[in-house]
C-alpha cells in the first residue's frame, strides 16, 4: 500500500513538474505586434518572411498587419496592439512624421517600438534597423555620373514622405553635387509605386527633352520610369534604381535602360529586428540605429554571379 502512495505521489510530481515547466515556458513568449508598410513590394515580402522565420526561432509570436499606403489604417493597427497589450511593436511605417502619434500612443502605454527600414520622425523608438541608405544613394550617384561621364541633365523619381527615401535622395545628391557639369533637372513625387511612377516620369520627359539620367528611389520608381522611356523610344536615357528585384535584375541584364540598381538586404533586417528584440527582451543594452550595408549591382556583377 505506501509501494502504491509511493508510486502515485511519484506521478503526481511528474505531472506538476509538467505543469510548471508550460506555465513557465508561456509566461516566457512574447507576442509582438508588426505593421508592415506593404505587401506589394519584393523587399517587404522578404522582408516579413525573415520576421516570421526569426520570430519562429527565438519562441516569438508576431500579429503581422499592412497598412498599404494607408496611414490611418496603420495607426488603427497600432491601437489594436495596445488594446491587447502586445509586448513589443515593430513598424515600418507609411507616413515618417504621420506615425508618431500612434509610436506616442505605444510609449504611454510602456511597450516598446521598433522600426525597420523607414524610421519615424516622432514618438519614442527604442531601435531603428535599416539599411545605411544615404550610402545607397551616394553609390546610386556614383555609378549614374559615371555612366553620364560627368555631365548631363537627371532626373529623380522620389517619395518624399519616408526617411529612408529621405536617406537616399540625400545621398544621391550628395554624389551627384561633385560633378558640375550634371544638373538635377526635377525631383518629382512618384509615391513609389509603378504607375505613379511612369506618369511622373513621362511628364519629366515632355518638360526636359534633353534628359540624360534618372534615379527611381525604389525598383517600382525604376521600373516605372523604364516604362516610360521605352515608350518615348528614349533609349538615350540612363535609369539607376533601388532594391534589385527580381524584375529590376532581368531588365539590367536584358540591356535596356535600366542599367544598376542598389542592392538591399531586407532579410538580414528582418533577422537583425528581431534579434535587436530578444536583445531588449534579456535586458541587454541595444543600440538607438542598426544599420545593414547595401552595394550595387549591374550586368557584369550579376553575370558573374550566376556563374
Amino acid at each position: 500500500m505506501q509501494r502504491m502512495r509511493g508510486c502515485v505521489l511519484a506521478v503526481l510530481l511528474i505531472f506538476s513538474f509538467a505543469a510548471c515547466t508550460k506555465s513557465d515556458k508561456q509566461s516566457d513568449s512574447k507576442t509582438i505586434g508588426v505593421t508592415m508598410l506593404t505587401r506589394a513590394h519584393q523587399f517587404h515580402k522578404d522582408l516579413e518572411e525573415a520576421l516570421l522565420a526569426t520570430a519562429k526561432q527565438n519562441g516569438f509570436k508576431l500579429i503581422i498587419t499592412v497598412g498599404e499606403w494607408d496611414i490611418g489604417r496603420q495607426i488603427s493597427q497600432i491601437e489594436d496592439f495596445i488594446t491587447q497589450k502586445v509586448d513589443a511593436i515593430i513598424v515600418t511605417p507609411v507616413d515618417s512624421r504621420g506615425i508618431g502619434k500612434a509610436i506616442k500612443a505605444a510609449n504611454a502605454a510602456n511597450i516598446p517600438v521598433f522600426t525597420a527600414d523607414i524610421a519615424a520622425l516622432e514618438g519614442e523608438v527604442v531601435c531603428h534597423i535599416a539599411s545605411d541608405n544615404a550610402a545607397g544613394g551616394k553609390l546610386a550617384g556614383e555609378y549614374l555620373a559615371k555612366l553620364l561621364n560627368g555631365k548631363g541633365q537627371i532626373a529623380i523619381i522620389d517619395q518624399p514622405i519616408v526617411t529612408s527615401v529621405l536617406d537616399r535622395v540625400q545621398g544621391f545628391r550628395e554624389a551627384i553635387a561633385q560633378y558640375p557639369d550634371i544638373e538635377i533637372v526635377k525631383d518629382v513625387n512618384g509615391d513609389g509605386v509603378r504607375d505613379r511612377a511612369m506618369q511622373a516620369t513621362a511628364d519629366v520627359l515632355q518638360a526636359h527633352p534633353r534628359l540624360n539620367g534618372i534615379f527611381g528611389i525604389n525598383d517600382d520608381s525604376a521600373l516605372g520610369a523604364l516604362d516610360a522611356v521605352e515608350d518615348f523610344n528614349r533609349s538615350d536615357v540612363i535609369i539607376v534604381g533601388y532594391d534589385a528585384t527580381p524584375e529590376a535584375r532581368d531588365a539590367i541584364l536584358n540591356d535596356r535602360a535600366l542599367k544598376a540598381d542598389v542592392v538591399q538586404y531586407p532579410r538580414q533586417i528582418g533577422e537583425q529586428t528581431i534579434a535587436v528584440i530578444a536583445q531588449y527582451f534579456r535586458g541587454e543594452q541595444v543600440p538607438a540605429v542598426f544599420p545593414v550595408a547595401v552595394g550595387i549591382v549591374d550586368k557584369t556583377s550579376l553575370q558573374e554571379a550566376s556563374q
